[in-house]
């Protein structure tokens, strides 16, 4: 028997990846697309039970924008707040839950840690009630798209990419998993001077991690001395993780830490889609709080 149940379950879902087809790995719930082994309808359903509390730390990420690399982060950050070194084995993305581990959050004392990958409107209204504050990860449009590719190449539960070119396509027209990552920036650009909301860039931790745990901790209330915050950057970085991501996330955690490069996109982009992705954030987020904080013309 596994220590670590949700790994059981994970591993269970693997096998189950094998006999289903690429179609069946996809389904819509409310205009939105989602895994079908990850992300049942029956798990996005109960969600409309779950009750938010004010002192929730919620992490809010579009996949690939360095979620799983700030789940450890923020971790490690609550260790060293709390006091309490006991270490959570389950990723707290809210849409994996269901209604047994649902139980469990229920009953777990404060602060619980939860995540999603939901667009800000889909997140369950419990949170906008109790006004949690919540941690919004966001990374250039380009190596978002690039990460996406190779996650989805790579991992048996979402359907396999036809080619680079195609996949290029979905992503433009928010045709894959969670939908449009420009629905999800132009949303969150609408909560940028939410005082319950910090927005940080993959680009700004990866260029200086120590600044990035410092802002993270004192946004959730916690003190940390530099030695704590020194302690969290040197297990933080993006090798140290992908080390121990086989504890953390098991066979998956190759799928899940692949490069944590700025700027791999240059390796995948051709010129008329590099002009195509420049079109649409001009278009979309130039000029715009959020825009200004990822400094696309720098990484892009």
């Amino acid at each position: 028997m596994s220590d670590n149940p949700f790994q059981a379950k994970m591993q269970a879902r693997l096998e189950r990846a094998k006999n289903m087809t690429d179609e069946e790995k996809l389904y819509r719930f409310k205009g939105v697309l989602y895994p079908t082994l990850m992300c049942p309808e029956e798990n996005l359903k109960c969600l409309d039970n779950i009750k938010a509390r004010e002192d929730d730390i919620m992490l809010v990420a579009y996949p690939k924008c360095g979620f799983n690399w700030m789940v450890g982060v923020v971790r490690k950050i609550i260790a060293e707040g709390t006091g309490n070194k006991s270490e959570a084995k389950m990723p707290p993305l809210i849409e994996f839950f269901g209604p047994e581990i649902l139980k469990m959050v229920e009953e777990a004392p404060s602060p619980r840690f939860l995540g999603t990958h939901f667009h800000p409107d889909n997140i369950p209204a419990t949170f906008k009630e109790k006004k949690p504050k919540m941690l919004v990860v966001f990374r250039n449009p380009k190596d978002t798209l690039v990460s996406y590719y190779h996650f989805c190449n790579n991992n048996p539960v979402l359907p396999s990419v036809k080619s680079w070119d195609s996949f290029f396509t979905d992503f433009m027209s928010g045709n894959v998993a969670w939908g449009s990552y420009f629905d999800h920036a132009l949303a969150w650009e609408k909560r940028m001077d939410d005082p319950d909301v910090m927005v940080v860039t993959y680009e700004d931790l990866k260029q200086d991690l120590s600044a990035g745990i410092r802002q993270v901790s004192t946004f959730f209330g916690f003190t940390l001395t530099d030695d704590q915050v020194q302690q969290i950057a040197g297990a933080s970085s993006f090798s140290a993780m992908k080390e121990s991501s086989t504890n953390s996330h098991g066979n998956m955690g190759k799928v899940i830490f692949r490069k944590g490069e700025v700027g791999d996109w240059k390796n995948h982009f051709t010129p008329e889609q590099s002009r195509e992705m420049d079109e649409a954030f001009n278009k979309l987020l130039a000029g715009t709080k959020l825009g200004a904080k990822l400094n696309y013309n720098h990484n892009c």
